[in-house]
């Protein structure tokens, strides 16, 4: 069974309309624009049959989870879960980010570069690591949620919280991975989706989506970092969707996938490129080129290294046509796919080394406000997300990528500062919040 969890920030509040820091205080609260916000969200979420409804109890994402319950057709209670409170920031509560750094100017640091790390004082005097405890939080919800849903059939779980314990919720189902707090972002209202395949006492997670804004009439976060770079799939091949492995098979676009491109291209219609990157392959260059219709005197890079993972023999089959003949390999590409080397192909160590290498080289290029395309695969792509992150490139089915999805990357100048993911695998250009594009083979 499949428990999809859809995480909702609160909309904005009477904090973060100031600039004060909030955490655990319940003195914030929903704005008009927060509450208009949340209106949305619910309208963008009302095709979705949730089984079940949490919330923090705080004020301002409490009433995120009532004004977005208003769209739904059946109403249910909303259980209120002090899990999903929001981090604990003691004194720092109601103080700007420049009250802070000058009363704290020892600690602050930390906070900014290894939030993980950071020890505060309580009123008691007692000291404690404040997102060491909401990852605490997180891992019991996930596993009262678990306890809850285990022998269940599929369901949908919404879930409304705060910036913080979201954060920490994603990351305790990615396991963790090191100073991963701050690598990703989460908008007001914005959404977040993951889906969590439950196997008798073990569970497997799948990210498929991060901070989704474009119900908000804000189809791309906004820039935090000094440069951008757009990492795209290409779109929709024939073999795509009857879901046989591509791989090096130089398949071109299908009708669909043209379409999903050129909707890739007026969503994206506002952000001014100025450097393109793409696979040498046919089908991510033709999204790239498509993609930039109107700028065709942007030269599109095509880079060797960034081609699909080789599946050799397996390449232009279907997968019950592998199973026949290969039946233990495939079970240890779903399970142990770091165990794997395709009968003359590639492992996806080799992949995430040739990926990596190249992305790298494109980072390093990036100068002060540029906004860079990048057309690749689901493979090539999954890699670099797991090397962002830091975690192994064995967790690469962890990581959705639909045809035609967009993840976003800032980049910093400073060198102490990693890539921030601002939003991963958005798909509503191409259908609803769901991402509806084919499951097919790599």
């Amino acid at each position: 069974m499949t428990i999809r969890l859809v995480l909702v920030r609160h909309g904005q509040s009477s904090f973060n309309a100031k600039g004060l820091i909030q955490g655990r205080t319940d003195d914030s609260f929903l704005t008009d624009e927060g509450y208009e916000q949340a209106l949305k969200a619910g309208k963008a979420l009302s095709k979705i049959n949730f089984d079940k409804v949490y919330s923090s109890p705080l004020v301002r994402a409490a009433e995120t989870a009532k004004t977005i319950q208003k769209s739904f057709n059946k109403e249910q209670n909303i259980v209120f879960d002090e899990n999903l409170l929001e981090v604990d920031l003691s004194e720092w509560s109601g103080l700007k980010i420049e009250e802070i750094k000058n009363k704290f100017p020892e600690i602050y640091p930390i906070w900014k570069n290894d939030p993980e790390n950071l020890i505060l004082k309580r009123k008691d005097n007692k000291t404690y690591k404040p997102i060491q405890e909401l990852f605490d939080q997180a891992a019991s919800f996930i596993e009262n949620v678990l306890k809850i849903y285990l022998d269940k059939d599929d369901v949908n779980i919404l879930v409304v919280g705060h910036n913080a314990i979201l954060r920490c919720l994603i990351l305790f189902l990615l396991g963790k991975p090191k100073q991963g707090f701050r690598k990703i972002r989460l908008e007001n209202a914005s959404f977040s989706i993951l889906n969590i395949s439950c196997k008798e006492n073990s569970f497997k997670t799948q990210i498929e989506c991060l901070n989704q804004t474009s119900h908000l009439n804000k189809n791309i976060p906004s820039q935090i970092g000094d440069s951008r770079i757009f990492l795209i799939r290409h779109g929709e091949t024939n073999w795509n969707k009857e879901g046989r492995f591509q791989g090096q098979i130089d398949i071109p676009l299908n009708e669909n996938g043209k379409d999903q491109a050129n909707k890739t291209f007026e969503f994206l219609r506002n952000i001014s490129f100025n450097k393109a990157f793409s696979s040498s392959m046919n089908r991510p260059y033709e999204t790239a080129q498509i993609i930039l219709q109107d700028n065709k005197n942007l030269k599109i890079e095509k880079i060797n290294s960034l081609v699909e993972i080789s599946h050799g023999l397996w390449e232009g089959k279907l997968e019950e046509e592998i199973r026949e003949k290969w039946p233990v390999l495939l079970k240890n590409w779903h399970e142990k796919p770091e165990e794997v080397i395709m009968p003359e192909g590639e492992s996806i160590r080799e992949v995430s080394e040739r990926s990596v290498k190249a992305f790298d080289k494109i980072c390093l290029s990036q100068k002060d406000n540029d906004i860079s395309l990048l057309v690749a695969h689901d493979a090539v792509n999954k890699t670099l997300i797991c090397n962002i992150f830091e975690i192994n490139y064995s967790n690469i089915w962890m990581i959705k990528q639909g045809n035609g999805g967009i993840t976003v990357i800032d980049l910093f100048n400073d060198p102490i500062k990693p890539p921030v993911i601002s939003a991963l695998n958005i798909t509503t250009h191409l259908g609803g919040i769901i991402d509806s594009t084919a499951s097919g083979a790599l």
